[in-house]
């Protein structure tokens, strides 16, 4: 039975092989101890079975998939979609909701990922391991990389806050690590990008796939990936080399992961109808289906894709004033004032540099 241990130094949840008395973080590397499992108390209820099937399988949000045949019938798709308004909240926002049903319905539709295979995590989940609180995107996370074999496209879908704490490893290069703000944050802490990467980067094997769309302030390098695509307005481009000068990987164990994110890491990013006209949204979430689906025909590619977000935006900015209140919990967070007054721009960062213009876009 699998067996999650919280690292007695960062807190981060690991797996533990069976019959161990020890393991090793992947994220700060300290060792924890752990006693005689049988002594130890039960999984999380996540993870036991409570919806049965006629074959008696577990059929819960975080349950494995059966196995395929072959690695050519491993062609699955797998998503986990996290929307967080911090309803009743200060902090409280309008579209990460819709940008959530939205990103599932381009899902289902568009690529034809199976409905049974998106795990939705929003304020609306009537499941309690559905609200999008730390351990549930902890544990989603998990599960998305569980069993992954090659052939598999996996997507990371995320709206809410984002924001930055010092980084003192000096494994960022302008000194920050960012960070996720799930809905108990203020209770429980934000996930940070050292624990985002060796969750559901690092792990990945060859022939996987993995894309991340993540809608936030500060969201420029949220999966801490060694490669971040730095794109002028004309549309010209470098990789730019944000591999830690310490020597701590932060690739994959093979596979491909490529993020889209709504704004550089000292930018904020907007919650607001300005784009829309009719309803809230994130501006990059919208921004990033307009630009997939006005691409069916011309088949996009991640360039084109990125400079059409960039331009959607772009054209809109007068209209935009959403950003007060991310700017907010950034003050609030920080104690300062990054990102103010700086205009989002929707960036592109990978496991692997590419010719953005010549790869095509495909989940």
């Amino acid at each position: 039975m699998l067996m999650l241990v919280d690292c007695s130094n960062c807190r981060t949840p690991l797996q533990l092989p069976p019959g161990a008395a020890t393991i090793r973080c992947a994220v700060c590397k300290s060792i924890t101890r752990v006693g005689d499992p049988r002594t130890n108390p039960p999984a999380p209820p996540s993870y036991r079975p409570t919806h049965s099937s006629v074959n008696g399988s577990y059929n819960g949000p975080y349950a494995p998939r059966p196995g395929p045949s072959s690695t050519a019938d491993h062609l699955q798709k797998k998503a986990v979609i996290v929307g967080i308004s911090y309803r009743y909240s200060r902090h409280e926002l309008k579209g990460t909701i819709n940008d959530a049903k939205c990103m599932k319905y381009l899902l289902i539709n568009r690529f034809k990922f199976p409905e049974s295979s998106i795990l939705m995590l929003t304020e609306e989940e009537i499941d309690p391991y559905k609200i999008p609180t730390k351990h549930n995107i902890r544990m989603a996370m998990f599960w998305l990389v569980q069993g992954c074999q090659p052939g598999d496209s996996l997507v990371f879908h995320y709206s809410g806050h984002g924001s930055q704490m010092r980084n003192y490893t000096g494994d960022e290069v302008d000194g920050f690590d960012e960070t996720l703000c799930p809905l108990d944050f203020e209770t429980y802490g934000m996930i940070v990008d050292d624990e985002i990467n060796a969750t559901i980067v690092r792990p990945l094997p060859c022939g996987v796939k993995l894309h991340a769309i993540i809608d936030s302030c500060h969201s420029g390098t949220m999966l801490d990936l060694p490669y971040l695509c730095r794109m002028d307005r004309t549309g010209r481009y470098v990789w730019e080399d944000h591999r830690p000068r310490t020597g701590t990987w932060k690739g994959t164990s093979g596979g491909e992961v490529i993020s889209f994110s709504g704004c550089d890491d000292d930018q904020i990013s907007a919650d607001t109808s300005a784009l829309s006209k009719v309803t809230s949204t994130g501006a990059m979430t919208f921004s990033f289906i307009q630009a997939v689906e006005r691409g069916q025909v011309s088949n996009p590619t991640y360039g084109s894709i990125l400079n059409a977000m960039r331009s959607t935006i772009r054209n809109a900015d007068d209209e935009i004033g959403g950003g007060v209140v991310t700017t907010l919990l950034t003050m609030l967070l920080t104690g300062g004032s990054a990102g103010i007054g700086k205009r989002q721009e929707p960036q592109l960062s990978a496991n692997e540099p590419f010719d953005v213009y010549a790869k095509p876009f495909s989940l």
